[in-house]
């Protein structure tokens, strides 16, 4: 199999951008007046990327009759809602070649200003978008609402709307996960309810995604959400990608999901990334640039955001306990050597060497990493693990209720406990080797660096569809940073895959907090979002939840609603409660 090389994103992230505009000022708007088809804005608008100078606008113009002639769109960037202070104009083609989207790389504007902008053809105009640029020098407050994994079929996008009816934030976080590749067939996954709830999709992107055509059309149906648009008019996106933007559990030259007789994965891959390319508010990658989509958003002197990949570029493929699985039970030794080998790599080397380079550089008070999936170490107990492991599901949440009581007594000094009830919840292994756990040796590293390096470290994830606050700590026991983690806008969590009802979330929830030692907050069952917001003197996080996704009549769940913070410096960097 043909391993996908930075040439390849190179020519994925070119076929995507199509024809970028770079705007420095007023160049006058050049349209086609004689052209006499209707131009639609088919998606609205958004904008992504921030910088202190500049941020990328993103739209779709789709022509009505001929579409093998390119469209000449307009845009206008103003410091007014009005426009009747219009500081950058120019043209832009949008071509059947690149899905008529169109990008435009705004520079030359003001630190942490807001803007308006719209794009324009002699016969339409798009709706006004807001953006907003980073700040520079001594910021006092950032604040980011971070989100993930939004399954169309699942149910309503009542996320997005609730972040996009605030107005005091500086940018949208997105860790993933913002398409799926399934059909939303009623088998299919998260689609049981979709019929119902009319989030079906049409039967000519009804299959698994493959092709480029069917990548472009699934991004389609998603920003024709209401709600989608609504959050893209009003804040910028910073983005990356997981691993069903591709394939479920994808690695570096396969997933789980691809499957014989779906082609070549590496052509897969490129579809898939181009049609991100095209579809999100991005940069392209730029030949002889040391990122590709790594990359840091400095924010002042307070924070630097760098976003990782640790899906695509340079991820070793996933262990699984069934490889392990003997006559007499788990082969612990082989395992416990291959999970903490020194040549498995979830970042990759390049992208590893760049990060601590950059956070070796950085000055901001506070290091954050936004990325895919759990740093914190999520240890449970091996009979409980092998009971999933092998499908036996039925008992799970009794036996994690017996094992959370032992551990209760352990934490309490109960000298009644055996050795055996002991070595029950003392022999423990990672629950998700997908997640960070399953790639120990490189955690290690980014933590021995952030410790190095006297670094205040936040990290945030998605991924799991669930919301966890987790203390991380090297294999020392030394307390590193922290990790918050957020829930998803529609795809369900642990309370599906375990079969959780709502008289056992309470003490499933209780149960794992007891026994995964470095966890301090979780929700297992709730559809939501995370704010965190960083000042000089604290990071915090605000989990936010909606009581359901499958109405588009809703309310936000303020009784579940839950905050932590960490402190900066020597000495802190662990989670607490908020006052």
């Amino acid at each position: 199999m043909k391993r996908l090389t930075r040439r390849d994103f190179l020519k994925a992230s070119a076929l995507g951008m199509g024809a970028v505009a770079i705007s420095t000022g007023l160049a006058g708007c050049v349209l086609d007046s004689d052209d006499d088809r209707s131009i639609r804005f088919t998606h609205g608008v958004a904008s992504g990327d921030p910088l202190a100078d500049g941020v990328i606008l993103w739209t779709r113009a789709e022509p009505s009759g001929n579409r093998s002639k390119p469209v000449n769109v307009g845009w206008e960037i103003a410091t007014d809602e009005g426009f009747t202070n219009t500081i950058h104009t120019g043209t832009a083609q949008a071509s059947e070649a690149h899905d008529f989207t169109v990008k435009v790389d705004v520079r030359r504007l003001a630190p942490g200003q807001s803007y308006f902008y719209r794009f324009v053809t002699p016969g339409s105009a798009s709706p006004v978008g807001m953006t907003r640029t980073l700040p520079e020098g001594s910021v006092d407050s950032v604040r980011l609402a971070v989100v993930s994994c939004a399954n169309y079929p699942a149910g309503y996008f009542n996320v997005y709307r609730e972040i996009s009816l605030q107005d005091d934030l500086d940018a949208v976080v997105h860790l993933g996960d913002y398409i799926y590749e399934y059909s939303s067939d009623s088998s299919s996954y998260a689609a049981a309810d979709a019929e119902a709830l009319g989030r079906t999709f049409p039967d000519d992107n009804n299959l698994e995604l493959i092709e480029l055509e069917d990548y472009r059309r699934r991004y389609g149906i998603y920003r024709n959400d209401e709600h989608l648009q609504a959050l893209h008019r009003k804040l910028p996106f910073i983005v990356v990608w997981d691993d069903h933007e591709v394939a479920n559990d994808t690695w570096k030259d396969g997933a789980e999901n691809h499957n014989e007789g779906e082609g070549d994965f590496t052509a897969r891959k490129l579809n898939a990334l181009q049609a991100w390319f095209e579809w999100m508010p991005v940069r392209p990658v730029l030949d002889g640039s040391d990122e590709a989509i790594f990359r840091t958003f400095r924010f002042g002197n307070l924070v630097d955001l760098h976003m990782l990949d640790t899906r695509v570029i340079g991820r070793d493929q996933q262990l699984d306990y069934q490889d392990y699985l003997t006559a007499t039970g788990l082969d612990a030794a082989r395992f416990t050597a291959d999970v903490g080998s020194e040549n498995r790599t979830l970042l990759g080397a390049e992208q590893l060497l760049w990060l601590q380079a950059t956070m070796g550089y950085s000055s901001a008070t506070w290091q954050v990493l936004g990325q895919q999936v759990l740093m914190g170490r999520m240890n449970l107990p091996a009979e409980l693990l092998l009971a999933i492991a092998t499908g036996q599901l039925d008992g799970v949440a009794a036996n994690l209720a017996e094992l959370a009581q032992l551990k209760g007594r352990a934490l309490a000094g109960d000298p009644t406990l055996t050795p055996e009830e002991l070595a029950r919840i003392n022999t423990v292994a990672p629950y998700n080797l997908d997640a960070w756990d399953g790639y120990q040796y490189e955690r290690e590293v980014v933590l021995g660096t952030a410790k190095a390096l006297n670094k205040n470290l936040v990290v945030l994830a998605g991924d799991t569809h669930n919301a966890w606050g987790s203390n991380l700590k090297d294999i020392q026991g030394d307390q590193i940073g922290v990790e918050f983690a957020t829930s998803s806008v529609s795809s369900p969590g642990l309370e599906d895959y375990l079969g959780l009802t709502d008289e056992t979330i309470a003490g499933a929830e209780q149960g794992i907090g007891l026994l995964v030692d470095d966890l301090d907050y979780l929700n297992l069952n709730q559809r939501g979002y995370m704010v965190v917001t960083f000042t000089p003197e604290e990071a915090r996080a605000d989990w936010h939840f909606v009581d359901t996704i499958k109405s588009r009549e809703y309310a936000p769940d303020n009784a579940r609603s839950a905050s932590r913070r960490v402190l900066p410096g020597p000495g802190n960097r662990s989670i607490l409660p908020t006052t």
